[in-house]
């Protein structure tokens, strides 16, 4: 359920906005993205554990808000950033 260190650091350099950033909002959301992404499958075969869900409702949570900061502080950035990891449809 988890995602591997090397896919992290790969996140971390696809989505860094210079050199050693881990914490900007856009490489936060790429990973609660990826991490939901990978729940999202695990919920899929294990429909009774709700525990999980709950950690999934709580990242979704986590990552709207981290949405709402960019888009409340770069319109520009935010879409951008939600075509880059295909969030709207």
């Amino acid at each position: 359920m988890s995602i591997t260190a090397e896919r992290k650091q790969a996140l971390i350099d696809e989505y860094a906005t210079k050199s050693g950033d881990t914490g900007s909002p856009e490489v936060q959301v790429a990973i609660l993205t990826e991490r939901i992404k990978n729940l999202t499958e695990h919920m899929q075969t294990h429909k009774k554990d709700f525990h999980s869900r709950r950690g999934l409702l709580v990242m979704v949570g986590q990552r709207r808000r981290l949405l709402d900061y960019v888009k409340k502080k770069d319109q520009g950035r935010y879409e951008g950033l939600i075509q880059r990891l295909g969030l709207r449809r």
